[in-house]
């Protein structure tokens, strides 16, 4: 499926609209798109301190002032950090301990050539990958699943539901892959 047509289909999905608490469901498409979960996000105020979002990972909302800087982490990074990423057009890969070591080191590797990768553990997630974009979240069991790419392509950098597309991921907190003295806590 070209790009376009993802956009497409990922803005028709978002018209339908939807609340934090329950958020709507894309029915799979037949070019590997798969199950995305849309949400209704209600705010983007940097704020200081930690915040309390309906989802985990958190697909947006409040957050702090200061972005995580897109690489691969070994380690769970600030929610506050990573929602300021997501603002920036940067998708988030979340990783439990289920992945397979294989496919991190891949991720690994993709992280160091795109500019808007984000990718961290995060222990509070049911499936091994979950990928987020502003408003928009997707649960894969491996990064083969033709999900995954479409997801990157149709979100990343300049999605159709980027705040603020072509914003940097970088220059901000954090040092990837496992240096913490960087992020603000």
């Amino acid at each position: 499926m070209r790009r376009g047509a993802l956009v497409v289909l990922a803005l028709l999905a978002g018209a339908c609209g939807s609340s934090d608490a329950e958020p709507a469901t894309t029915a799979a498409d037949s070019n590997g798109l798969g199950a995305v979960q849309e949400f209704e996000i209600d705010g983007a105020e940097h704020v200081d301190g930690t915040v309390d979002y309906p989802q985990s990972p958190p697909v947006g909302g409040d957050h702090r002032n200061g972005w995580q800087n897109c690489g691969f982490y070994d380690i769970e990074v600030p929610n506050e950090q990573a929602v300021h990423s997501l603002e920036h057009g940067a998708v988030w890969v979340t990783y439990s301990d289920e992945a397979p070591a294989a496919e991190l080191e891949q991720l690994r590797e993709r992280a160091a050539e795109e500019s808007h990768l984000l990718v961290t553990r995060y222990t509070d997630q049911d499936s091994p990958f979950v990928l987020t974009a502003w408003a928009r979240q997707l649960d894969v069991a491996s990064t083969s699943d033709p999900a995954f790419e479409s997801f990157l392509a149709t979100f990343m950098e300049t999605g159709p539901t980027t705040p603020e597309p072509g914003a940097t991921c970088s220059s901000a907190f954090g040092i990837p892959p496992d240096d913490p003295s960087t992020i603000a806590q």
